[in-house]
């Protein structure tokens, strides 16, 4: 005899947060009682959202668009930023055949290169470390 299958819900607060802190803590402020029954009925988690728990550099926040490709995959994807960063610190970046034949041509005298981009220290879509790697 099977066992009758139970309703099942993934209930995902983007952007919700979670501290105990009470100063400048809207959460905490505010009156959810529905959320305080959820949490105080129903099987519950907090899960780590930033840094290398969703494919980030440690310290780096998360977004949505990590979290919620990390919560679909069920595992770490490394994010582009993580790989550049790597890329870089080993060396690879430099050795990349696009990278160094425009490099190459730029150097002949022959051509010249222009580097288009997002020039940030937030690490969301860009970082500066990467343009300076660059040039």
């Amino acid at each position: 005899m099977s066992e009758q299958k139970k309703p099942l819900v993934l209930l995902v607060l983007d952007g919700y947060g979670h501290s105990d802190s009470k100063e400048s803590n809207a959460v905490q402020a505010a009156k959810t009682p529905v959320m305080d029954h959820l949490r105080n009925h129903c099987p519950t988690t907090l899960i780590a959202t930033s840094g290398l728990a969703v494919g980030l550099p440690e310290g780096q926040m998360g977004n949505s668009e990590v979290g919620h490709m990390t919560l679909g995959a069920g595992r770490v994807i490394y994010q582009s930023f993580t790989r550049i960063n790597k890329a870089i610190a080993d060396g690879d970046f430099f050795t990349n055949p696009a990278y160094s034949r425009a490099i190459d041509k730029a150097v002949s005298g022959k051509h010249r290169i222009h580097i288009l981009g997002l020039l940030s220290q937030g690490g969301v879509h860009s970082h500066e470390d990467h343009i300076n790697a660059m040039v």
